[in-house]
């Protein structure tokens, strides 16, 4: 096991992982009372080189190993790495590693489950199992104990072992465009911005109307530019029932914001509580223009539910012809528009889920297919 505290080892452990086929990386980090991530510890395996990089350590400088993640000659394998690259984004200048392989999103692909844990990976494919008296452990805190050490580095070192059964997995049933469909979303910059304009997205919206949406808008907006610049998760700033009151009240002055339950006593007299009353003042002078678009979906035909039920039994059969988890290929939601709109712009009617569900589903809503019971199991069958 090699610590990496400084810049020249950092440089000399990556020019060596450089030469690796892959690397199999892997980060420790602790969000709990900030809003972005404070990345503590990075493991990484490739080839016999296999090191802990210390970002806490003083003076090192991580620019040989963001070399290392830009180098696009070296596959970076991780399991479950949105987070790992939302910290790369954000730390390593908008940094996206490429090419990746993504070992969840490959056990999805060949069937082993679709968010599979690394555990229960490694112990259905390796046949070991995972150590997890260190997964609580405060990864800020310094120095760690061997043991910790030890558990970091497995999750790279088995990372490393699963990576060559999976790829060959994936070749055996033919489905590496599945993995390379997934990893779109994965690899799309859009993932990781935080655009505090679009912070209302993370929101269920329970009203329509423009006054409404302006007021949730402007308070979302609030919440995130407060939370991202001084640090702090959302929740701390506000809970979303907050947010809730804020739009339905619609406070004008900070005096208002203390009638609302949802808000903290003696906020209206802070400075953030002046910046949120002057952004909903400026969105609630032209509510149509501050609020967002909400695009309204097709009203369900007459015959909605029947046709919601013949899906969901299709869907069923699909799943277990393919070998996957149902609601891989379509959410209840998705089933609901198809039931409604052939031309729903939903996941199951895109890329692979389309071709193994969305297109045969249009052709079942249309009278091309019929279900029908042969020999105990229910089978899609071709109409004359």
């Amino acid at each position: 096991m090699e610590w990496i505290t400084d810049t020249d080892s950092l440089a000399s452990a990556c020019a060596d992982l450089a030469r690796a086929e892959f690397v199999a990386v892997d980060t420790e980090f602790m969000r709990e009372t900030t809003f972005w991530p404070k990345l503590c510890l990075i493991q990484a395996a490739g080839g016999d080189r296999e090191v802990l990089i210390d970002p806490l350590a003083e003076g090192l400088d991580l620019e040989p190993f963001w070399a290392l993640m830009r180098d696009e000659k070296v596959l970076k394998v991780f399991h479950a790495c949105r987070q790992d690259i939302e910290i790369f984004y954000h730390q390593g200048g908008e940094l996206i590693p490429r090419p990746m392989f993504d070992s969840q999103v490959a056990a999805m692909a060949v069937g082993l489950g679709d968010s599979i844990s690394y555990d229960n990976l490694v112990r259905a494919l390796l046949g070991e199992g995972v150590d997890k008296g260190s997964r609580f452990t405060d990864w800020s805190r310094r120095p760690l104990s061997d043991k910790q050490a030890e558990y970091a580095l497995a999750d790279v070192t088995l990372l490393r072992d699963l990576f060559p059964i999976l790829r060959q997995k994936l070749q055996d049933v033919g489905r590496e465009a599945w993995l390379t469909e997934e990893m779109k979303t994965v690899t799309d910059p859009a993932t990781y911005r935080m655009d505090p304009k679009d912070a209302w997205k993370r929101l269920k919206l329970r009203k329509t109307t423009p006054k409404w949406l302006a007021a949730l808008k402007a308070a979302a907006e609030w919440r995130e530019t407060e939370a991202q610049t001084r640090d702090i998760p959302r929740n701390r700033i506000i809970k979303d029932d907050g947010l809730y009151e804020i739009a339905h009240a619609a406070p004008t002055s900070p005096e208002e914001l203390s009638h609302l339950r949802a808000v903290p006593k003696g906020f209206e007299r802070s400075k953030p509580a002046e910046r949120l009353i002057e952004a909903l003042n400026a969105a609630l002078e032209d509510p149509k223009a501050h609020a967002p678009k909400i695009e309204k979906q097709k009203p369900a035909p007459p015959n909605a539910g029947p046709i919601l039920e013949m899906l969901k039994l299709f869907l069923k059969v699909v799943a277990e012809q393919e070998g996957v988890a149902a609601r891989l290929i379509a959410t209840v939601p998705d089933l609901e528009q198809l039931a409604a709109d052939d031309e729903a712009d939903i996941p199951a009617l895109k890329g692979w889920r389309r071709q193994v569900f969305g297109a045969e589903a249009i052709r079942l809503k249309k009278g091309e297919l019929a279900l029908v019971l042969e020999n105990g199991r229910v089978e899609a069958v071709e109409l004359e």
